[in-house]
């Protein structure tokens, strides 16, 4: 499968009279666009909000981040879920590089929301802030969840899927500035010197723990908690394959966008025939019974086996309960001699004391941390704020409450907060962008 993706660099959003891309300037009729967004007739009241690098301005509770991408060729960009189910992974798809579509509830939070400081001591917490962020802002009819902790988020997530689309369709019939091309031979099918170094296998674990429909990641439209581990070729994750759910702290949270760019298959492309030989990914899944965990990392021992994999590496969306899932799973690739390395954050608790996963195997002895998602922030005011501050104290989001005994409420009288790592969006960044090292002590 090839897979072309064809970059548009973004140098700036702005709003004007007609809708287009040119000479790295995306121009957005702002009218037009909440016309289009309200045809979804769940979306009840929405606002249009550019948020853009170093500006003193915070966002929450963000609920999704997806870049604006479109297909020439008149195929959804997001398979399953904008349009008819196709295979993704070939093909053009042409992106809008630089900017994101973000989600944004403009009253009501939910536990797996978070937040984007664009600027500050907050702006390095999250990879969002370097974006310029085109922040749907959108209150619905979802009446009967708008008092839940947990939240479907179903017309706000759609919302930013379509609009992605619609604001990828201005670069339908450009050239791209740049073009990245994704190609791997078939695994039985490759050259004796790719065949000579270590194969690799990347095993993912997106979110699929909601029994309940309509909170997990889904997989051309479906809904993962009805997955079980497959064999997938990488550019179907990079080419809309999969989209993120609104179940999982956000800090350990994959967007959609974290999927159309995921720098761990980007890394490992990068050195396939080179030092390694880059089989795919085995795309899993995270349960919730004892049982289904274990039957879940024993399908995905025996097809890294199968594909003669050397090396693996496990990186889970997530944390707790899905710790499970995880170190079963290294342990399971372990016992049939492939070598594993793991990738996720850990929870130590506030003072970094506690148990750092929730179960742990000495057959996973090499790991890989992205932080830890019970550490306290403190942030100043925001010059401005898009959305809902109190969102963070009032409606459950993980990182945040509304009273503490020890440290009082999370969201303070003059604007300023103080909450967990928990709430940063997508803060954790286990995707592989981190910039976050380890200290001993």
């Amino acid at each position: 499968m090839k897979l072309e993706i064809g970059n548009f660099l973004i140098k700036d959003v702005i709003f004007g009279e007609k809708t287009m891309f040119n000479n790295g300037i995306l121009t957005i009729n702002k009218e037009e666009a909440i016309a289009f967004i309200k045809e979804d007739e769940h979306i009840t009241d929405v606002d249009i909000v550019i948020a853009k690098p170093g500006e003193n301005t915070r966002i929450v509770p963000v609920k999704e981040a997806v870049e604006p991408r479109i297909r020439p060729d008149g195929r959804a960009v997001f398979p399953g879920v904008t349009g008819d189910i196709e295979m993704a992974g070939s093909g053009r798809v042409h992106a809008l590089k630089g900017c994101s579509v973000l989600g944004v509830g403009m009253h009501y939070g939910s536990f797996g929301d978070g937040l984007i400081d664009m600027g500050g001591e907050g702006a390095k917490y999250t990879l969002f802030s370097q974006l310029i962020n085109i922040c749907i802002v959108a209150d619905t009819d979802e009446e009967f969840e708008r008092f839940e902790q947990q939240k479907k988020n179903t017309a706000i997530r759609m919302a930013s899927h379509k609009f992605a689309e619609y604001l990828g369709a201005t670069v339908k019939d450009k050239e791209p500035e740049e073009v990245e091309v994704f190609e791997l031979d078939p695994v039985i099918k490759r050259t004796e010197e790719v065949n000579k170094l270590p194969s690799v296998v990347l095993v993912m674990q997106p979110q699929s723990q909601m029994e309940a429909l309509g909170y997990n990641d889904e997989v051309y439209g479906w809904d993962m908690n009805k997955y079980v581990p497959s064999f997938m070729n990488p550019n179907e994750v990079l080419d809309g394959a999969l989209i993120s759910g609104s179940f999982m702290p956000c800090s350990s949270k994959w967007s959609t966008y974290d999927f159309q760019n995921f720098p761990t298959i980007k890394e490992l492309y990068k050195e396939h025939g080179k030092s390694i030989n880059f089989l795919g990914v085995i795309m899993s899944n995270l349960n919730v019974a004892l049982e289904q965990k274990k039957r879940s990392a024993i399908f995905v021992a025996q097809m890294a086996k199968s594909l003669g994999a050397d090396g693996a590496i496990v990186t889970e969306e997530g944390y707790g309960n899905p710790d499970a899932d995880y170190i079963l799973c290294l342990a399971a690739l372990e016992d049939v001699g492939v070598k594993t390395v793991g990738i996720s954050n850990e929870c130590t608790g506030r003072d970094g004391a506690s148990q750092p996963l929730v179960t742990l195997d000495v057959k996973a002895n090499a790991l890989v941390s992205t932080g830890n998602v019970s550490q306290l922030i403190e942030l100043s005011p925001a010059d401005k704020v898009i959305g809902e501050l109190q969102a963070l104290a009032r409606d459950g989001l993980s990182g945040g409450w509304s009273y503490d005994e020890i440290l009082g409420p999370s969201v303070r009288e003059d604007g300023s907060i103080i909450m967990e790592n928990n709430a940063m969006f997508c803060g954790d960044m286990i995707a592989g962008w981190s910039p976050k090292t380890m200290k001993e002590f």
